[in-house]
């Protein structure tokens, strides 16, 4: 069997609240939608078709291929159906291997036993077919396989992201609660900001909004970013085809935007480190950064976003502190953001009742565990056209 050129079912996996983003981005990039999940949506291609997925989806986490899927009713019974798998056509000689598994099933207690059954079953078949067991570990850098096992059904696939997508590579400098980037391309992707208008972010802390702006605005694949995935560890790929595939990729991005990309923090340090991530994601030339309070940010004619994360409060007297900055935001928002779209991230809304602003979308986001919320706030006059930003799409959550 040619592994690469065989149509199977693939899964993309992301952060609950996010898959209608990824849903959209499958589309745009031509592949079905099969069926969609709360964090994960299925689709259907080649081991090929996942170099592509992995090396432009904004806001998925993980490009997972399927391998084989069959019951099994108790941990001896998935190691069998896992041994009859030809794993000697799959993964090269000598390479590293990682097992990883979801499992909801009455027959274990510990996902991680079927971690471990299904680790023996492929390293003892490549000991039977090579006459030497490979590495194995917990590291993702190479070969991850992947269980599901739910119940009686199980699923086997290959990983093909190996390290989460999230992890783009240009965050050196992380700084205090990072956003993550893929939950950080999907705000982004919620104003409806593409490039041809401004947008602005105020507490810009280590600059992941306004960098993920950037690739947006330009069109730049976030996978360009990252040398390492996980398909690039399996027997079979072929070093010409993905170079050319990447040239393909960065050949369609652009070079200019339409609007201006500003980034401002209070903190010397934050804007330093917003600005030498921008330089390791080569989208510095595109971003303006400036040391400021939020409220005296530069807000240039033309409209677009304005886009905040404020702290949410984990402690009660944090939670006082930051009312007066959730009023001064809405004090912002009014005074000198006219002609924009206003958005808050924040994971505390009784904070955010203090904004004094009537919210015109509530969109649902998950931060980790942490329910939150991207609130939008109208405050331009005219049309959206007129001020650069689209319109919001049918695909976009409106409640919540």
């Amino acid at each position: 069997m040619s592994w690469w050129k065989t149509k199977k079912r693939i899964v993309v996996t992301c952060a609950r609240g996010i898959s209608s983003f990824v849903v959209k981005e499958l589309r745009d990039l031509g592949f079905p939608v099969v069926s969609e999940g709360m964090a994960h949506i299925e689709t259907e291609g080649t081991l090929e078709d996942t170099m592509r997925l992995n090396l432009c989806l904004r806001t998925a986490q993980r490009v997972l291929f399927l391998v084989e899927s069959f019951k099994a009713k108790n941990p001896d019974e998935l190691y069998r159906r896992v041994s009859r798998i030809g794993w000697e056509d799959l993964l090269p000689d000598g390479e590293y291997l990682c097992v990883t598994s979801s499992v909801e099933t009455p027959s274990i207690q510990d996902s991680r036993f079927a971690n471990l059954k299904c680790k023996d079953a492929v390293v003892d078949r490549l000991k039977r077919t090579r006459g030497h067991r490979p590495d194995s570990g917990p590291e993702r850098d190479h070969t991850v396989i992947h269980v599901r096992w739910q119940g009686e059904e199980s699923s086997i696939y290959v990983d093909t992201s190996g390290e989460p997508l999230s992890r783009r590579g240009y965050r050196r400098i992380p700084l205090k609660a990072p956003m993550q980037e893929t939950l950080a391309a999907a705000v982004v992707l919620a104003t409806g900001w593409e490039g041809r208008s401004n947008f602005i972010n105020p507490m810009c802390g280590s600059g992941t909004l306004v960098i993920e702006a950037a690739l947006i605005g330009l069109g730049r694949a976030p996978g360009l970013l990252r040398s390492n995935f996980g398909f690039l560890h399996m027997k079979g790929v072929e070093d010409a085809s993905w170079k050319t595939l990447r040239k393909k990729v960065r050949a369609a991005a652009k070079n200019e935007l339409g609007g201006r990309i500003i980034a401002t923090d209070i903190s010397d340090r934050a804007v330093e480190a917003a600005r030498k991530n921008a330089v390791t994601a080569g989208v510095d030339r595109w971003i303006e950064f400036k040391t400021s309070p939020f409220a005296e940010t530069l807000i240039p004619d033309g409209g677009g976003a304005v886009v905040l994360n404020p702290e949410y409060g984990e402690r009660m007297g944090e939670v006082e502190a930051l009312k007066a900055t959730y009023r001064e935001i809405g004090d912002f928002f009014k005074r000198t953001c006219q002609g924009y779209r206003g958005y808050i991230f924040t994971g505390n809304l009784d904070l955010a009742k203090h904004v004094g602003l009537r919210t015109r979308r509530r969109i649902p986001f998950f931060s980790s565990n942490l329910e939150c919320r991207l609130l939008e706030y109208e405050l331009y006059e005219g049309s959206q056209k007129e001020k650069g930003l689209r319109p919001i799409q049918p695909w976009e959550p409106t409640v919540g």
